[in-house]
């Protein structure tokens, strides 16, 4: 949002301080993002893993809130432990190119493998890009400008901006109350009707009708449906940013086990970087004047894909609402993703690990 009022102020200026200073800018929150990387405290789960419980302990009691010796902080290491444990026996430690390998290891064909956790978690943030949200945010203003509806497009932009940022801590609420897999299932919805509403309200009366004022310019014959559009657009962006804009990345972030999980969530990461790329190279040959010049009908092509995006999450997102890495590793295990929500916890990895272990010690002295 800051960035948005920073090109908006400096878009009258005709020397090289126009993206001179949005660029520098950024410089101060990078400082402030590199020295607070220093202070970031690690996982709990990152000791464990490590092998060191005294750290885990302390750094899962601030986590938690609560003191070191609390029980309910003993019973959720011991849980951390007894899954990593499990895992390492499941995926044994090996090379550098042997880790970055598990992540495809497993059958397609079994909802927990790692091969499946890794393509949905890629494919997660492949549907995040395809909604089209980085078309607004990128080609906004030029594509808002040839519409001739709208005197002051920066403007406009900087609203959209507005609105992704204050639509984005609604989530906050939303996806605990309510579980991720609903509000990216609505959300999906929300963000197709308004995509079609878009490109209907454009190809009929909208954008695509314009005719040459006196100047020569291109007016839009029916200004009120170009600002109808707008509004459907401001709609859209309150759909994703309230659930699929940070919705994907909880997600990625609770779907992959301990061994995997930096390495499939840096793949999911690079999969949402890939597409950004992708699609904002390929926008420019859909609405260019001379190249596709889609103009609105480019938002059939979004709401296309916002609906390959909610068949998506109603068939393969998992809810992982109120449950523990380890609970979701074991609900995606023994249930399907339209009816995770239903899943409740009936054992731990602690507490099959204790039986396993008392099985052997009764078989060790019968013997």
């Amino acid at each position: 949002m800051l960035a948005s009022c920073v090109v908006y102020a400096t878009k009258e200026r005709t020397d090289t301080g126009a993206y001179r200073i949005p660029i520098a800018l950024q410089f101060a929150w990078a400082i402030i993002l590199g020295g607070g990387l220093l202070f970031l405290p690690d996982s709990p789960r990152y000791f464990v893993k490590k092998g060191n419980l005294a750290a885990a302990t302390d750094a899962l009691a601030r986590l938690r809130g609560q003191p070191t010796e609390s029980e309910y902080i003993q019973v959720e290491l011991a849980e951390i432990v007894a899954n990593e444990e499990y895992e390492r026996q499941l995926i044994p430690s090996t090379t550098w190119f042997g880790s970055w390998a598990n992540c495809f290891k497993g059958s397609l064909w079994k909802a927990n493998s790692n091969l499946r956790k890794t393509i949905l978690g890629t494919s997660m943030q492949m549907m995040q890009q395809w909604t089209g949200v980085n078309f607004i945010f990128y080609y906004s203003t030029p594509f808002l400008q040839s519409t001739g509806a709208i005197s002051n497009s920066f403007l406009i932009s900087m609203v959209f901006t507005i609105i992704n940022v204050c639509s984005t801590p609604i989530s906050f609420y939303t996806v605990e109350k309510f579980g991720r897999r609903t509000i990216l299932f609505w959300g999906a919805l929300g963000m197709l009707i308004c995509q079609f509403l878009v490109a209907i309200i454009g190809v009929t009366i909208g954008f695509n009708h314009t005719h040459l004022d006196e100047a020569g310019a291109s007016i839009a014959d029916n200004i009120p449906a170009v600002n109808a559009q707008i509004a459907f657009i401001a709609i859209f962006i309150f759909f994703f940013a309230s659930t699929w804009g940070p919705g994907a990345w909880i997600v990625i972030g609770e779907i992959f086990p301990l061994p995997i999980r930096s390495r499939g969530v840096g793949l999911s990461t690079a999969s949402n970087w890939l597409w950004n790329t992708i699609i904002a190279v390929i926008t420019p040959y859909m609405v260019g004047e001379q190249r596709g010049n889609l103009k609105s009908s480019v938002f059939f092509v979004w709401g296309g894909l916002c609906t390959c995006a909610f068949v998506y999450t109603y068939f393969l997102v998992p809810e992982t609402k109120g449950l523990s890495l380890e609970q979701v590793d074991k609900m995606m295990e023994e249930t399907t993703p339209r009816t995770s929500a239903k899943w409740k916890p009936t054992s731990t990895y602690a507490s099959r690990r204790g039986a396993e272990e008392a099985y052997v010690k009764n078989g060790d002295a019968a013997v």
